[in-house]
């Protein structure tokens, strides 16, 4: 029976992270399909290229809180079972990532998958459901690469780690269980996984910088200054 109500949880979860905020957000601001602008990513940075800052704001918001609906749901129903907790987190990444609300199809209306997101938010709101303090490290680190380094697929990748070290710390001094800090590395796989177009980039020198971080303003400074 327990197995049952395991994978029961499971299953909510990542119907809950399936719900496409992003999609919502920007087709209720401006009639747009997010789907159809840039990277076609439901998250909060797409969001923000198709609607602005708020819509952005909101939709990562709301994807945060639905990681960490989906830990909180199977701590409380099975609070002894941490490894439940743990894939019900993920879970809700894979929701995130892979929306059963956004098939896709192919021009000759043959199924090819679904769509979604690259799974950053909802990484984050997963380690929060775990453990609520965990915001406070995980956020400003992750704020604070985003802001230096500038690109949004690697900063979506260090949040997972963040999170790994945070549990790994808690459960070497014995304040949360080991199963926790496999959360970070299971969310880093599926991160890694869902951002192979971006790692090419990255490796192409191709991927996009924003103006706002340190390393958009070193660049741009770069491109302006004149050749010898």
């Amino acid at each position: 029976m327990q197995i049952v109500l395991d994978i029961g949880i499971v299953l909510l979860a990542y119907i809950i992270g399936s719900i496409p905020f992003g999609l919502l957000i920007v087709k209720l601001k401006t009639g747009k399909d997010i789907r159809e602008v840039e990277s076609g990513r439901t998250g909060g940075t797409n969001a923000m290229r198709a609607a602005g800052f708020w819509a952005g704001f909101f939709t990562a918001m709301l994807d945060i809180l639905k990681g960490a609906v989906g830990a909180w749901l199977g701590m409380w129903l099975t609070p002894e079972h941490p490894w439940t907790h743990v894939f019900a987190a993920l879970a809700t990444i894979v929701g995130h990532n892979y929306s059963l609300f956004l098939p896709q199809r192919d021009e000759n209306g043959k199924f090819k998958g679904f769509r979604g997101g690259a799974g950053g938010a909802p990484s984050v709101g997963g380690a929060m459901g775990l453990w609520f303090p965990s915001i406070l490290v995980v956020l400003p680190l992750g704020a604070l690469t985003y802001f230096t380094i500038g690109i949004a697929s690697i900063t979506t990748m260090a949040v997972a780690l963040f999170s790994s070290i945070v549990f790994a710390v808690r459960a070497s001094q014995g304040m949360s269980p080991w199963a926790y800090a496999w959360y970070g590395i299971g969310a880093e796989v599926l991160l890694v996984w869902a951002l192979r177009p971006n790692i090419k980039k990255l490796f192409g020198g191709n991927e996009r910088v924003i103006n706002l971080s340190l390393h958009g303003w070193l660049k741009t400074k770069r491109e302006k200054k004149p050749k010898d």
